[in-house]
């Protein structure tokens, strides 16, 4: 297969994103199809290059997986990585978090999730600009990993995985429960990098006095940590929300009935990166579709 095919190849799967037909046999009907598809290559031929296309060596495969789980499609998934990291510019904050991506395809990572939709698919973790969306870092998650350092918890490898190229550049990461640590806040501060999210109730970090179960509607605890303060803001009775910032020296209420704190308020206004990210790409489930069929 010469180039330009490849880059037809490649374009028909972006148009189908866009025009968002419901099934691959619609994009070349007479009545739904994109006349730039059907004049760019039949649909035969298309399904035929999505049936052959590798990315890589199928016979030294099963060498590489050994020490590559993602040996398939890795190459390609490296430059695509690279790309994304040296071509933009990010904002203030970046948004990290998790993309669960529809596939079926048989490899030893592939998740399976109850509450999902689309029950099957592979993992990802997600770092996005939150003005643009645009995806700044992403890692597969491929399971157990070998090269994680023995104690260092998962979330924290991959928050610290995936702000590494924005490291030393005054930027926020705005997290959820899953990935913010009191840990993370003084390594992050020495690369001049902070951070902001949601705490885990349950974490061994929370200072015991703030677990108490009775308390007012829409008090505030503030508790000073290692390099962060630590927000404790209850928005109805015994119900306690707990933020973790390095970006705040100074926690503030709002002068209205609520009186939520800045650190909240700052948190509700950059947690939605990723969020916006899959909705947007979930409108593209069809390109995504051929995408995974070829790894």
């Amino acid at each position: 297969m010469a180039l330009p095919e490849l880059m037809a190849f490649i374009a028909i799967i972006i148009l189908r994103g866009l025009t968002k037909c419901p099934s691959l046999s619609d994009c070349w009907s007479a009545n739904l199809g994109n006349p730039q598809i059907i004049a760019t290559m039949s649909q035969n031929h298309f399904k035929d290059i999505m049936r052959h296309l590798r990315f890589d060596d199928r016979d030294t495969r099963s060498e590489r997986t050994k020490t590559d789980k993602f040996a398939a499609i890795s190459a390609v998934w490296s430059s695509f990585v690279t790309n994304c990291i040296t071509s933009y510019n990010s904002g203030r904050h970046i948004t990290t978090g998790e993309k669960f991506f529809l596939s079926k395809t048989r490899c030893c990572f592939l998740q399976y999730v109850a509450t999902k939709p689309d029950k099957f698919g592979i993992k990802f973790w997600v770092a996005c600009d939150l003005k643009s969306k645009y995806i700044c870092n992403v890692l597969p998650y491929l399971c157990k990993d070998p090269s994680r350092p023995s104690g260092e918890r998962l979330s924290e490898n991959v928050v610290l995985r995936l702000m590494e190229p924005i490291l030393d550049k005054r930027k926020n990461g705005t997290t959820d429960n899953f990935f913010t640590l009191m840990s993370l806040a003084q390594p992050l501060l020495r690369w001049k990098t902070t951070i902001l999210g949601t705490v885990n109730k349950i974490r061994w970090e929370i200072p015991q006095s703030s677990r108490q179960r009775n308390c007012n509607e829409f008090t505030t605890q503030v508790f000073s940590t290692t390099g962060a303060i630590l927000t404790v803001y209850a928005p109805k009775w015994k119900k306690k929300v707990y933020v973790l910032s390095s970006m705040h020296s100074v926690v503030q209420t709002e002068s209205t009935t609520k009186r939520k704190p800045n650190t909240i308020t700052l948190y509700n206004a950059t947690k939605c990166g990723v969020d916006m990210m899959d909705q947007m790409s979930a409108q593209e489930h069809g390109a995504g579709q051929s995408l995974c069929s070829i790894t």
